[in-house]
């Protein structure tokens, strides 16, 4: 059964683009957005939560519940005619299109000009993996879902998002530029391994990203090639120029966790309405889980990429490890670099 949980604050926090005109992503930045993970957290299963701060922003205006200390739960007791006409009907229209009445070279030139202009902008905020997915599959209008095994790999780097709740005035266009050149860094040895970053999201401390080999394009080697880009990744975080935040150089580390198995992979989303490419299942929480537990620039890997990898990677059995979701204890193991000659 599916179920949700929401959880709601408000505050000051930090928002700009990021990465280059090749990758971008969009982040918010600060405490504010933590907080609002925690909330989340905090809450119950279809109810919506919201900190001491929010609530005094609307007690007025709807009951609420006690939830765990410092969190209050709206009350769900509104009426059909309260909650209006929610029910979502697909569209059988498409959008309206200027007509093209002039079919000379010139004008067609100039029509696909105009296009590629109003695309262009928003082109690098999606994996170029991606895009090629969408236009192979344009006519069908979705892609295709399908269950691969990929390796998936989270990252969460850890300094930068926290230093803007300390920033002083000007000193926010350091911390976005430190951002801006890691995140290129990580997008740089996903793309050269054949990998897809997919996102950044946030996590109770620091900002993840949820990277993966095997879907939409498989390999033989997946876990081999996201061995290598952890690694990458995490010479690139730790060797990043620390920017200085009120006074002080910002401390950045990273944890990382790697599973491989089978998930669902589908575009998710109303055929003409909001729609995003999505890896879900069980493999997904596992990496995140693991790199939950990769404190101190380590990274962690379960079982199944452990013996893809043995043969080039030096690893460490670290026995089995209780994870969040998982019935009993599971092995896990660190992957500490390249075994000599194997290059």
């Amino acid at each position: 059964m599916l179920g949700m949980r929401i959880g709601l604050h408000t505050g000051r926090f930090l928002t700009a683009d990021i990465g280059t005109p090749r990758r971008m992503d969009h982040v918010l930045l600060g405490a504010t957005v933590q907080t609002a993970k925690r909330t989340e957290g905090a809450g119950e299963v279809g109810r919506v939560c919201l900190t001491e701060i929010a609530y005094e922003r609307v007690k007025d205006l709807f009951r609420f519940d006690t939830g765990q200390p410092g969190y209050m739960l709206v009350a769900d007791d509104f009426t059909p005619e309260q909650l209006g006409e929610y029910d979502l009907t697909p569209s059988t229209r498409r959008q309206a299109q200027a007509l093209l009445f002039d079919r000379s070279v010139p004008a067609l030139v100039s029509a696909i000009e105009e296009l590629v202009g109003r695309i262009e902008p928003v082109a690098g905020f999606l994996p170029s993996t991606i895009i090629n997915l969408l236009v192979e599959n344009a006519s069908r209008r979705q892609i295709t879902p399908d269950f691969p095994e990929p390796t998936v790999v989270f990252v969460n780097m850890i300094g930068l998002p926290e230093s803007v709740d300390v920033a002083q005035p000007g000193e926010e266009a350091q911390i976005i530029a430190s951002f801006s050149r890691a995140f290129a860094l990580i997008n740089a040895a996903v793309e050269a391994r054949g990998g897809v970053l997919k996102k950044i999201t946030y996590h109770l401390a620091g900002s993840d990203m949820m990277i993966y080999f095997g879907a939409p394009n498989a390999h033989t080697n997946d876990s081999v090639r996201a061995a290598g880009a952890a690694l990458a990744i995490r010479d690139a975080i730790t060797s990043l120029v620390p920017p200085t935040v009120g006074g002080k150089e910002v401390t950045i580390s990273c944890q990382i966790g790697i599973a491989r198995g089978p998930v669902f992979v589908a575009e998710v989303g109303e055929p003409r309405g909001r729609r995003e490419f999505n890896v879900i299942g069980d493999t997904v929480n596992t990496a995140a889980r693991l790199m939950g537990r990769a404190v101190g620039n380590r990274i962690l890997m379960t079982e199944a990429v452990y013996k893809e990898i043995a043969h080039r990677y030096e690893c460490q059995s670290l026995g089995a490890m209780p994870l969040k979701g998982k019935a009993k204890p599971m092995p896990v193991f660190a992957l500490k670099g390249v075994i000599e000659g194997k290059k």
